[in-house]
This record gives structure tokens, sequence and C-alpha cells, in this order.
């Protein structure tokens, strides 16, 4: 499944489109500084859920590819709080840079990446870890929300 667009790639086109888009059609400024600094936080808060989750996976020598079988699963870390961090924190971080920029416009990709991660990754991944994990990973998505 190599020829499939993985999530990280969505992300990029969505920061690239949001920051093009925030210039060529700023549409309507919403939100003025100093309130648009509070987007540094979520840009940080995403980037360290997103370094945490991948050295977790690192360290359990297990899969990150939505369409590849996971090895181990992993609930310790930000999986305590989120089964999906890493898709929670590229939200984050789109949510970040549309409250630096205040325009609606940019607005809209937090929401297209959170819509693209539900309809194409999620499933899939949850239906695997059915598959190999059973009652433990329902279990784990009984105490786990989805998403916060």
């Amino acid at each position: 499944m190599k020829s499939k667009l993985m999530p990280p790639t969505y992300f990029l086109i969505a920061i690239v489109l949001s920051v093009i888009l925030h210039f060529v059609l700023p549409i309507k400024k919403m939100i003025f500084p100093p309130y648009t600094y509070s987007g540094i936080l979520f840009i940080i808060f995403g980037g360290v859920l997103n370094l945490w989750t991948d050295a977790l996976f690192k360290k359990m020598k297990t899969r990150v590819k939505p369409y590849e079988d996971a090895s181990e699963l992993i609930t310790q870390g930000p999986f305590r709080i989120s089964r999906h961090p890493m898709y929670l924190g590229m939200t984050a971080i789109l949510i970040g840079i549309a409250l630096l920029h205040g325009t609606i416009i940019t607005f809209f990709f937090p929401v297209f990446f959170f819509i693209i991660c539900e309809v194409f990754f999620i499933g899939v991944e949850e239906k695997s870890m059915e598959r190999n994990f059973g009652q433990r990973y329902l279990d784990y998505k009984r105490k786990v929300r989805r998403w916060i």
C-alpha cells in the first residue's frame, strides 16, 4: 500500500495551503494580537506530543504507518489520554497555525485534517488493532477516547 498518501503528507499539504491562503485569500481576520500568540502554545503542545509518541513507537519497535499492523499495543504516555495522539498533535499544530494567522480561511485546515483522519485512517487502524489485540484493545478502547 505504498501508493497511499499517509497522514503526514496531508498534514504538510494542510500547513502549506493554510499559509498560502492566509496571504492570498485572507477573507476576514477574526483573532488579533496578543490573542494570536496563543497559537504558539498549540504548536508546542502538538510538536511535543508527536515527538513523544514517535519515541514510544521506536522504543516499542512497532509500526507507525496506518496500513501496517502494529506489533505492540502501546497504552502508556500520551496513549493514556488519546488513542491517536499523533493525529491529535498534528491537528493541534494546525490549530496553532490558524490561531497565529487569525483569519477564517486558516481554520478550515485543522477541520480538513481531522476529517481526513477520521474517514481514511482511524477506522482502518482501529479495526486492525481489534483484530491483532482482541479484548485487550477493546478494553483499552473503552477507557481512552479516540481524540481526547
